[in-house]
């Protein structure tokens, strides 16, 4: 899995000018059409297309052609595509694969908006402008159309209906997906994100819509879906079983990196300020409520291991050092679940650090509950299994009021805190510093 993307958090989302994009002669839309021998669909379908831009589009636009190292005319119908209209362009790559040539096209545009969509034209084209308005405007970062939502007009088979509704159903309950269609080859993207989302998808086919749409959902960007009118194309060319194997290989490969925090989801994240949330509400500190809960759940979870543990550990040695154990083993698990769960640190960046400061607290709370055990012993000589559990529980619970202000104040100190203040003296201090860009890691073919 990719991680070197460009330093730094994103920067905040602005309504785009159309007067002044147009001005440095660069288009607000760059619409890809990803080909692989479509000698005879290519052309009618650009024409359409641009029909429909020229006529209903107000903004200026572009059409890329990326041909997948095609054998057969495809590459002469966009060449000649691309000399008589002059807002369409081709690009020549040597190696196959949808999400290569997305990458490559993409990383190389100047538009504002991204956007692609299938050579077929299954999408009504009167979608194409609620896709990419979202993005225009500022309000989203993403944009995709889907076949399943409950406005959406749907014409195709049944095993094609039962296939996707599947494949979304295995998103949904391995990955935590909340979109609803992966697989409509009919989305946008503003170029800020894709700059930095695109590095860290490492599929090249066609897993890569859903790669992107997994990565972008976990880092907190916003997803706007539209409902489409969808007619199947009964002369498709897409081999069904060898992609749904290759979309379980990549489903397993993500949830395994996001599993074990390999990924920089970090970097993906707003400015403190775009967010409506970050604003400061009187006498209450920013998302207290939500740590609060999250603490809690993952308090309770813990103390049942714990005392689990403690059971079992108390089966061959004593009291102290069954507790001590327990406590050793849950305290590592409750401290790593906090910083993902409760105070939303991703990525490994000062795991170990971390770990090591939930370690002293550890200690705090090993010294309450060990002088809980010590104190009892002390007062009725032979305490019944009972009554350590009892006071346990009631040290447990001291010391996870007081584990919870360390980890808000120590462990985890919110960002958004000193954010907040860089932010109210002004959006120069609050901006992040930039980043440097990651060299280009894709060849382009031949631009015409």
């Amino acid at each position: 899995m990719r991680t070197d993307t460009p330093w730094g958090t994103l920067p905040a989302r602005d309504h785009l000018l159309a007067g002044a994009v147009d001005a440095a002669g660069a288009p607000v839309l760059d619409v890809v059409v990803p080909v692989y021998n479509e000698e005879k669909d290519l052309e009618p379908c650009v024409l359409r297309l641009h029909d429909h831009l020229a006529r209903t589009f107000p903004y200026g636009f572009r059409i890329t052609v990326a041909d997948n190292a095609s054998t057969d005319r495809t590459p002469e119908v966009a060449a000649r595509l691309a000399a008589a209209l002059p807002r369409v362009r081709s690009y020549r790559l040597e190696e196959k694969g949808r999400g290569r040539a997305l990458r490559t096209v993409w990383s190389h545009s100047d538009a504002p908006v991204l956007a692609y969509m299938d050579v077929d034209l299954s999408t009504d084209l009167n979608a194409l402008l609620p896709l990419v308005a979202p993005l225009i405007s500022g309000h989203s970062d993403l944009a995709i159309g889907s076949r399943l939502s409950r406005g959406s007009r749907v014409v195709r088979g049944s095993k094609r209906e039962f296939i996707s509704r599947a494949y979304n159903l295995i998103l949904r309950s391995s990955l935590a997906a909340r979109f609803s269609d992966a697989q409509c080859g009919f989305k946008a993207v503003r170029r800020d994100v894709a700059e930095r989302l695109l590095p860290m998808v490492e599929d090249s086919g066609w897993f890569f819509d859903t790669e992107l749409l997994v990565l972008a959902e976990r880092a907190g960007l916003r997803i706007h879906e539209v409902p489409v009118d969808w007619v199947d194309d009964p002369d498709s060319t897409v081999h069904i079983v060898r992609t749904a194997t290759e979309d379980l290989k990549g489903v397993w490969r993500v949830g395994r990196a996001l599993a074990v925090g390999a990924l920089p989801l970090d970097r993906l994240a707003r400015p403190f300020g775009d967010d409506p949330r970050d604003r400061a509400l009187s006498g209450v500190p920013g998302g207290l409520a939500r740590q609060l809960v999250g603490f809690c759940v993952v308090g309770a979870l813990s103390t049942l291991v714990y005392l689990a543990l403690y059971s079992l550990f108390r089966l061959g040695v004593g009291p102290q050092f069954a507790n001590g154990g327990a406590l050793l083993v849950s305290a590592v698990a409750n401290t790593a679940a906090n910083r993902r769960l409760t105070f939303g640190v991703r990525g490994r960046g000062g795991a170990v650090r971390h770990q090591a400061q939930g370690l002293v607290v550890f200690a705090i709370g090993l010294a309450l509950t060990s002088g809980s055990l010590a104190a009892l012993g002390a007062a009725s000589g032979s305490p019944s299994h009972g009554t350590e559990l009892a006071v346990l529980i009631a040290a447990n619970l001291a010391a996870t009021v007081l584990r919870f202000l360390l980890f808000r104040a120590w462990v985890f100190p919110d960002r958004t805190d000193r954010s907040r203040e860089a932010y109210e003296d002004g959006p120069a201090a609050a901006a992040p510093s930039a980043g440097h860009a990651d060299d280009t890691h894709h060849e382009l073919g031949n631009v015409r």
